[in-house]
């Protein structure tokens, strides 16, 4: 999962970061509501996190910009005004969930994976196909009934590919939602992982059709 990230607040930015990365989520950070704007409408992420206490465009502002201009991305307020009438504002103004700082970085990713969910529409907690359950909060995969260790960038691989089981993702689209504005793109990187992770939950459930995309199958 990819998400952004809207704080001015350099070292709380930072806590998120490194917390949520943890989670395996992948964090891309801007530090005024201005460019907040243009990341959100520009990038595909899976979220944002929106502080209302910004400079150039306070988060509310942020918010209705992005609603009336038709961006349905999911959105998570995260601020210290936590006062009845400022959740409600929030919410009308088209919020998806509200946090209130200090925030527990655990609770936070939680709170990502629910607000995700209900845009994917009707979805279980855990994911499974082709004889693969994974557990996006428990952090953890079974194969066939026995419990495997990936890497975090593995895990999050094998997660979006199950959110979608039966539809192809191509090296871009995987690309756009696991790798952060900081991260070098080596031209098979996408290719690697995926070779990486087929080893470990067996070449035959991750199928490639070759000019269109990776997917898992149904069943």
């Amino acid at each position: 999962m990819r998400v952004l990230l809207v704080e001015d607040d350099d070292m709380l930015a930072s806590a998120v970061c490194v917390g949520l990365a943890r989670a395996g989520i992948t964090v891309d950070r801007v530090a005024d509501g201005a460019s907040g704007i243009a990341a959100a409408r520009s990038e595909p992420f899976a979220a944002v996190l929106l502080d209302l206490g910004l400079p150039r465009r306070d988060g509310l502002d942020v918010l209705r910009e992005l609603r009336d201009r038709a961006c349905r991305v999911p959105v998570i307020i995260i601020t210290a005004r936590d006062g009845v009438e400022d959740r409600i504002a929030g919410l009308d103004a088209g919020a998806d969930d509200y946090v209130a700082k200090p925030f527990d970085i655990d609770e936070l990713a939680a709170r990502l994976r629910a607000v995700v969910r209900r845009q994917e529409g009707p979805a279980a907690p855990v994911l499974q196909a082709a004889g693969m359950r994974l557990d996006p909060a428990r952090r953890e995969v079974f194969v066939d009934g026995r419990q495997i260790a990936l890497s975090a960038r593995e895990f999050a691989l094998l997660e979006l590919l199950l959110r979608r089981p039966g539809v192809p993702l191509s090296r871009a689209q995987i690309e756009d939602q696991l790798l952060g504005w900081g991260e070098e793109v080596v031209s098979n990187a996408i290719e690697v992982q995926i070779h990486h992770l087929r080893r470990k939950v067996g070449a035959e459930r991750i199928h490639n059709i070759r000019g269109v995309g990776y997917f898992v199958p149904r069943s």
